[in-house]
C-alpha cells in the first residue's frame, strides 16, 4: 500500500528545520521513518532537525551514523538513528537488532533503508531527498505511516 506523495521545497536550511518541526508532534513511538536520496541531499541534517524538533538539546551531538551504523537520541519518543548505506544484506542488518528497538518503542530513522523495508518491520514513512532543486518527497507504504503523511498535508 503506497500513499500518494506529497513534495515540499526545501531551498534553505530553515525549509528543512521547519518541515521537520512539522513532522515531529505526528509521530509515535515504534514509527519507522526511511531517508533516501543521493550522498549529500540532506539526510544527516534532516535527522539532526527531526531530533531538535523532538526535544533533543541544542548541545547534544547528532552526528551521521556512517561509521557507528547506530546512534540512540533521548527525544521524546526516544529515536535511533541508523544508517545502513555500507551493510551487504539482510543478515548484516538483523544484527543491529533495529527490530528490536523499534519493538521497545523507539522510532526507528534510517538512512538507506529502502530495501530492507520488510525487515525493518514494513509500514515506513518514507521520505526521498533530491539535490537540484531540493525536494523531499513523502509517501507512506502502510496503514500507520499513511496516517502521518494525511497529517503532513493537513499541517501544510
Amino acid at each position: 500500500m503506497q500513499t500518494p506523495e506529497l513534495i515540499f521545497d526545501l531551498p534553505t536550511r530553515r525549509a528543512t528545520q521547519r518541515l521537520a518541526q512539522q513532522l515531529a508532534p505526528l509521530l509515535e513511538a515504534s514509527d519507522l521513518l526511511i531517508l533516501s536520496g543521493p550522498l549529500g541531499s540532506g539526510k544527516t541534517f534532516f535527522a539532526r532537525a527531526l531530533c531538535r524538533a523532538l526535544g533533543l538539546a541544542p548541545s547534544e551531538r547528532v552526528p551521521s551514523p556512517t561509521f557507528i551504523l547506530v546512534h540512540e537520541h533521548e527525544t521524546t519518543p526516544p529515536l535511533s538513528h541508523a544508517d545502513l548505506y555500507r551493510l551487504s544484506g539482510p543478515a548484516q542488518v538483523q544484527q543491529l537488532g533495529l527490530d528490536a528497538q523499534r519493538d521497545d518503542g523507539r522510532i526507528l530513522l534510517v538512512e538507506w533503508g529502502e530495501p530492507y523495508l520488510e525487515l525493518l518491520g514494513g509500514d515506513a514513512l518514507v521520505l526521498t531527498l533530491s539535490l537540484d532543486p531540493r525536494k523531499m518527497a513523502v509517501s507512506g507504504t502502510g496503514r500507520r505511516s499513511a496516517a502521518i503523511v494525511r497529517g503532513l498535508g493537513a499541517k501544510t
